[in-house]
């Protein structure tokens, strides 16, 4: 009942769990065994998700990318394990023939997209198509080659000029449900997450909800000089900072303590 409660008092903020199926995802204890998906998944349900987020293809900045084939072989065998489970899933892909293939086994899901459909030309008119609900991330460059890209005269001013841009592709794909993701550790130098965090709530004028995915990330245990395991108190501080600025979803390694967070978010939101 606990953690049932905790869950019903967070209001309008969702807490987004991920599962990787990767072998080298840049933290090792969100990695999951095929076997062990059904487990993780009801045990980050208990402690209060709103949504699992499975992901088969490491996106981490210089991470080698898996061929479409590899990265079935990683999230097809997971998703039929799960299939009469039928939780509120989203899976993190880029490739239009991953949703198309994961649509056919467990039907609708949250597509959780780093490029904003920048990197399958057919991702967008998919998912529309489908009629699915869309991540959209802010990203230059690919995964292996995204850091070359931060030359910015102004980070916020990018973001949003990126996210009007993306707004009229969603809107031309038929996609109707669509959430901002600025991007954090993505194509972005260390100080330039930070700033884009102590803006965030510039981006609420363009009128979506805006989820952030900080978690245990570089920008934390590089700032700190800390490793990811270490860095589950600051994520916390992070987590609160991106509430206090208009986040309405945090996507989250560890799902108890944003929970938790959240909740005392709310708490003095309301006081």
């Amino acid at each position: 009942m606990k953690n049932s409660y905790l869950c019903a008092m967070i209001g309008n903020v969702h807490i987004m769990g991920i599962v990787n199926l990767t072998p080298d995802s840049f933290y090792g204890a969100s990695r999951v065994r095929e076997a062990d998906v059904i487990a993780r998944i009801q045990e980050m349900f208990a402690d209060g998700a709103d949504v699992i987020d499975l992901g088969a293809c490491s996106t981490r900045p210089g991470s080698p990318q898996p061929s479409l084939e590899e990265e079935w072989a990683r999230l097809g065998p997971a998703l039929r394990e799960i299939r009469g489970y039928s939780p509120k899933i989203s899976i993190d892909t880029y490739r239009s023939e991953i949703v198309r293939r994961a649509y056919e086994i467990i039907g609708p899901f949250i597509v959780n997209d780093i490029s904003a459909g920048n990197i399958d030309a057919q991702m967008l008119t998919t998912v529309g198509q489908l009629g699915l609900p869309y991540i959209a991330m802010h990203m230059r460059g690919t995964p292996e080659n995204m850091q070359q890209f931060t030359d910015y005269a102004d980070i916020v001013a990018d973001v949003k000029a990126y996210f009007r841009e993306f707004a009229q592709r969603a809107e031309d794909a038929g996609i109707k449900e669509w959430i901002l993701d600025p991007g954090f550790g993505f194509s972005k130098t260390l100080d330039q997450n930070y700033e884009l965090l102590s803006r965030l709530s510039e981006l609420r004028e363009l009128g979506r909800e805006i989820l952030v995915g900080v978690s245990r990330k570089s920008m934390i245990y590089k700032k700190l000089s800390i490793t990811p395991e270490e860095a589950l108190p600051a994520t916390q501080v992070l987590h609160q900072a991106a509430l206090e600025r208009g986040a309405t979803w945090l996507r989250v390694h560890d799902v108890a303590p944003a929970v938790q967070t959240a909740l005392l978010h709310q708490t003095i939101a309301g006081a």
